[in-house]
């Protein structure tokens, strides 16, 4: 019997540009701040259509208020011109239309209606409770559209939460106990200078989503996607087993080092500082070889993992002292070619403008929509490759209101007079 024939290559990806994963979806975007605009960011660099609802009366998103501000001075702390636009909004507002809705006013339901049939997706951070008060939760998107997607990211879940039930990033990282994570035993707390509560919840909060607009494609009916901020971070606090560091009397907060992976931690060289990882014996073997020290591998007090975290304390002190007069530049290549792993611990200004995330549109240049790129910013780009999709935030961001002729007009057919009436009611 003849052999089956083997399956070709797969195909190259198609001819032209490459449109994103996610084309042909259309996002309402309800949310404010950071933790909900971060969502609808990541879903329109995949390619969804995102349509950015903004309050006209309170100037719209409360980060197109956030100082520094962008304008044809170039950067500055506080605005001086109507086209300066905040640093915040230049990143979170990128490829997404801005129209305004008062959706306190009587009309603006109908209006939001609109979008809502025609949308795979709405998308909300607001406290618990908000869009039930205003009518416009998911039991009523749903009656208009079987298939929508009602996702909430809020501090504390559908449910509600302690006090007021509001939370804000660093409420979050306090509850968490993720403060109590970095550090060392009794330091007091340290809170993460990247705001981790704002920006953990919108990515579960794009995972359920897309896994609810999948299970909608199947069965035609969408559903309510609920993510609590405190529920996203705790749950990766919970990734670690703390609770058996405590019941072993191992610390859950270790400083700049971590004794039971020993090798590891971070260490000053003559003029920086520099990250170590080596727990595994072949790593330590090729530490002690940098170091000068090959008899340490076959030293009791090193030979094995075990003994490395019984000695913890000695043998970092051992690494310390080794690296301290040293320059960075001779540490990590003594490392690399002994097959160690290590880096230089950078500052976020040189960490953003890494040739490697540039070239891969990881960290991209943030543009003023008048005034280009003068100001010399970078701004997250989409953190995901694809062999036959694009995916790219290459639009920037729009001014508050302007595409509301484009959406109400073009896309649901509002006439000039009508969308003339509502501006003059306040509605938009």
């Amino acid at each position: 019997m003849a052999e089956s024939a083997l399956p070709g290559p797969p195909a190259g990806p198609p001819a032209g540009p490459l449109t994103g994963p996610l084309t042909g979806r259309t996002v309402v975007d309800l949310t404010t701040a950071l933790a909900g605009p971060y969502a609808t960011l990541l879903l329109a660099g995949l390619g969804a259509r995102v349509i950015k609802v903004e309050n006209p009366l309170t100037g719209g998103d409360s980060s197109r208020n956030n100082s520094p501000y962008v304008g044809a001075d170039g950067l500055t702390t506080v605005r001086r011109e109507p086209d300066d636009m905040s640093v915040s909004m230049l990143l979170r507002g990128r490829n997404k239309r801005s129209v305004t809705l008062n959706l306190k006013h009587p009309r603006a339901r109908d209006v939001l209606g609109g979008l809502v049939r025609v949308a795979d997706v709405m998308v909300d951070n607001y406290s618990a409770g908000v869009t039930a008060r205003l009518g416009i939760g998911h039991d009523w998107a749903s009656a208009l559209n079987p298939r929508i997607v009602c996702t909430s990211i809020s501090g504390f879940g559908a449910q509600g939460g302690p006090g007021s039930g509001k939370a804000m990033d660093t409420i979050v990282q306090a509850l968490s106990g993720v403060m109590m994570t970095a550090g060392a035993p009794g330091e007091p707390p340290v809170r993460f200078g990247l705001p981790a509560g704002d920006l953990v919840a919108p990515l579960y909060a794009v995972i359920g989503t897309l896994a609810a607009v999948i299970q909608a494609d199947a069965t035609g009916r969408g559903q309510h996607v609920d993510v609590s901020m405190l529920g996203a971070l705790t749950s990766l606090v919970a990734c670690e087993p703390f609770d058996a560091y405590e019941r072993l009397g191992l610390p859950s907060r270790t400083g700049t080092t971590v004794p039971r992976l020993a090798p590891f931690g971070t260490f000053p060289a003559a003029d920086g500082w520099f990250a170590l990882c080596g727990p595994t014996d072949a790593f330590a073997r090729g530490l002690f070889a940098a170091m000068d020290r090959p008899e340490l591998a076959a030293d009791p007090r090193f030979a094995t993992r075990d003994a490395r975290v019984a000695g913890a304390d000695e043998l970092h002190g051992m690494i310390a002292a080794w690296a301290a007069d040293r320059p960075l530049a001779e540490i990590l290549d003594l490392l690399a070619r002994n097959g160690v792993p290590a880096a230089e611990v950078r500052e976020p200004v040189a960490a953003v403008r890494d040739p490697l995330v540039l070239e891969r549109g990881e960290v991209v240049p943030l543009e003023h929509p008048r005034h280009g790129r003068d100001a010399g910013l970078y701004g997250t780009g989409v953190p995901i490759r694809f062999s036959a999709a694009g995916a790219a935030l290459d639009e920037p961001a729009p001014a508050l209101g302007e595409h509301n002729a484009e959406v109400y007009g073009g896309l649901l057919g509002y006439s000039d007079d009508e969308l003339k009436a509502l501006a003059d009611e306040g509605v938009i």
